[in-house]
């Protein structure tokens, strides 16, 4: 069966338990198992060996996992008598013996089948009477390796998964990532070591924080070895999420006669929680949740921010509610220093990454400590629609510590949004892939380095910049006139003289009705003033405290400012508002800012570009970046598509009239028609 098929034919099942479970319940179900039917199907050609194996030897030796690993041929065994296929042979004690297969397998299988909990499953299925007809179900597809490819598995996965979400109205943000992506990502992460790879003896570590179903770290190792296939690759991961946890850890052990790869991935959330947080490693790839927030970690991670660079965080933390670059700031915490070979990463993000946040934000400080650091080696653009679950537009970042000399203090981008082929059938959304060719294409465009029209290089200087504050002075006119006067009464500083604090009842009546009368005495004066239209505020000023004087009428700071707000209306005519020192008063509506490039000095940048469009504005000197003390603070973004951009000049005119004129006769041919 095609992957379409596969599916529909598993997710019958849900036709048989949806009056027994609820949508959001049947992946408790589905998924495990799934992963039971193709452990079940793997084992199956030396079930009877293992069988025997064990009858053979139990009770003589403590220790019998070495000796039932080597029977099965795999780094788990089951020593049950059971299969699927015999299980349907005994209805009635069906669910018994269902347990007893479960409880046949070695230890290291039964702890990933019981992050599942499907004994409570089981309990429900053959209380319902269900059992029996999902077990038929199952049985009778092949998800044998050999028939479902863990390429194809992948896939199966996404998309029970996608309709479990659907039923639960979720969209978690976590996409499953399609081989030839994983493929490509995994080029650009060997591209400038292919000849080191080559060499005897080597030993490489490879590494993904957010493993899925462990599709990059297999096929990350596959290349390895197809590169020297005597070299030794390590596997470590982690997964946050159980089901998917079970899903790679059962293929992982299904790949390999040890189980090596399988033992080194952990469950867990690897912000709030690294279960490797001793090692480091030559190779990082991964694919981490898009737009989904990281509050469940947030104390741990914030705690690990304080430390500043002795932690993982400390260049800084995004918003809550996207976590991919604290994923990144983790892998980068995890490279090996540079002499004791230093390491690469990649791993692919949607476009938030490359832009969101103002100078001091989170982002863009992490963007600015890995620019400054020189680690960003290239950024390459993927088509959209290649995901299975999201057609975004997606970006392969490729970091390292131990750039090659002709790359230092360089970063290259490559477009390749135009590198896809259509498929012949879409797959969720996933309506495009990268073919072989094209994969080859990007990998020898980013080994090659050379500006065309795909390729941009760029100094990390380049995409920094420095956003001053510029400031224009405040114009008032000022006049007491009926309807500012009245604008008064909703001043808050105003509103208060009215209000009281105080718990006794007569102490409180009585500061409220002085303050009545402290308000009808202000009103008072205002109404008495002439409604001269004033133009320069120290002239008002003097008129307010002349119209004050006979009635020995004290007012407070906040009270006078109220007066002067309330009176007052922005006057680009008026005379410049200035402090005690002499100095003017800048208006809050009008402050604007600029972005300087670090590469141009701020008062040459602020002479050419601002001056002569506002003769009157200055730069606020007091706002200075944390780190260099200078005037602006330092913001870096990758704003990738304007570095592509091709200008496109608008049709001609006249083109566009005759358009028109023949769009105008068919609709009045049409109308005419319509007539008779």
């Amino acid at each position: 069966m095609n992957h379409s098929q596969i599916v529909n034919f598993l997710w019958k099942v849900a036709d048989l338990i949806r009056d027994t479970f609820k949508r959001g319940k049947y992946q408790d179900v589905i998924l495990p198992l799934v992963v039971l039917r193709r452990i079940d199907a793997v084992l199956e050609p030396t079930k009877e060996k293992v069988v025997a194996r064990y009858a053979e030897l139990h009770g003589r030796l403590k220790n019998l996992d070495p000796q039932l690993r080597r029977a099965s041929g795999y780094a788990f065994y089951n020593t049950s008598s059971y299969t699927f296929q015999r299980l349907l042979q005994d209805p009635p004690n069906l669910a018994h013996n269902l347990r007893a297969y479960i409880n046949g397998f070695s230890k290291n299988m039964r702890e990933v089948l019981e992050r599942f909990d499907f004994h409570n499953t089981i309990n429900k299925l053959d209380e319902a009477g269900l059992l029996y007809l999902v077990m038929q179900r199952f049985a009778e597809a092949d998800l044998h390796p050999d028939s479902v490819s863990n390429h194809q598995m992948g896939y199966l996965f996404e998309e029970l998964v996608r309709r479990f979400n659907e039923a639960l109205n979720e969209n978690p943000g976590e996409h499953y990532t399609p081989r030839e992506v994983i493929r490509l990502m995994v080029n650009l992460l060997l591209s400038q070591d292919q000849d080191m790879l080559m060499r005897n003896h080597i030993v490489r570590m490879v590494y993904d924080p957010c493993a899925g179903s462990g599709g990059m770290l297999t096929i990350a190792k596959e290349q390895i070895t197809r590169l020297n296939p005597n070299a030794e690759i390590y596997l470590y991961g982690q997964e946050v999420n159980p089901e998917t946890w079970a899903m790679s850890k059962a293929d992982l052990y299904m790949k390999s006669a040890d189980g090596r790869d399988a033992e080194q991935i952990a469950l867990g959330s690897t912000l709030s929680n690294d279960q490797h947080a001793d090692k480091h490693f030559d190779y990082l790839i991964t694919n981490p949740p898009y737009g989904k927030n990281w509050r469940m970690d947030r104390e741990a991670v914030l705690a690990e921010a304080n430390l500043g660079y002795a932690g993982r965080f400390g260049a800084g933390v995004p918003r809550i509610t996207d976590g991919q670059m604290l994923f990144l700031e983790h892998m980068l915490g995890r490279m090996k220093p540079p002499e004791k070979g230093g390491s690469r990463i990649a791993i692919v993000m949607n476009g938030s990454p490359l832009f969101t946040g103002d100078p001091g934000s989170g982002e863009t400080e992490i963007r600015r400590w890995i620019l400054e650091n020189d680690w960003l080696e290239a950024i390459v653009a993927l088509p959209e629609q290649l995901f299975y679950n999201t057609g975004i537009a997606t970006y392969v970042w490729v970091l390292t510590n131990r750039k090659a000399p002709e790359r230092r203090g360089f970063v290259q981008l490559i477009d390749a949004t135009n590198c896809w082929v259509p498929m012949r059938r879409s797959l969720g959304q996933k309506r495009r892939q990268i073919s072989a060719e094209q994969i080859d294409l990007i990998t020898e465009l980013c080994r090659g380095f050379k500006e065309g029209e795909r390729v941009r290089i760029y100094p990390t200087s380049f995409f920094g910049y420095r956003k001053i504050t510029v400031e224009r002075p405040l114009r008032l006119n000022f006049q007491a006139s009926a309807d500012r006067i009245d604008r008064l009464k909703q001043e808050r500083a105003f509103q208060r003289l009215t209000e009281s604090k105080k718990r006794n009842p007569l102490a409180r009546k009585r500061e409220i009705e002085e303050g009545q009368v402290h308000q009808e005495a202000i009103l008072r004066v205002l109404d008495a003033m002439p409604d001269t239209l004033f133009k320069d505020r120290e002239p008002f000023r003097k008129a307010l405290n002349n119209a004050l004087r006979p009635d020995d009428l004290k007012i407070s700071n906040p009270i006078r400012k109220a007066i002067l707000s309330a009176l007052s209306e922005r006057d680009e005519t008026a005379e410049i508002c200035r402090d005690r020192k002499g100095q003017p008063e800048p208006d809050r509506e009008l402050c604007d800012y600029e972005r300087v490039p670090l590469s141009e000095d701020v008062d040459d940048y602020f002479q050419r570009e601002v001056l002569p469009h506002v003769p009157d504005a200055w730069i606020n000197r007091d706002i200075r970046d944390h780190k260099d003390d200078e005037v602006g603070k330092v913001g870096y973004e990758i704003n990738f598509n304007r570095y592509f951009y091709q200008y496109q000049p608008p049709r001609p005119l006249e083109e566009i009239e005759a358009d028109i004129e023949a769009l105008q006769k068919d609709i009045m041919t049409m109308l005419t028609e319509v007539a008779r």
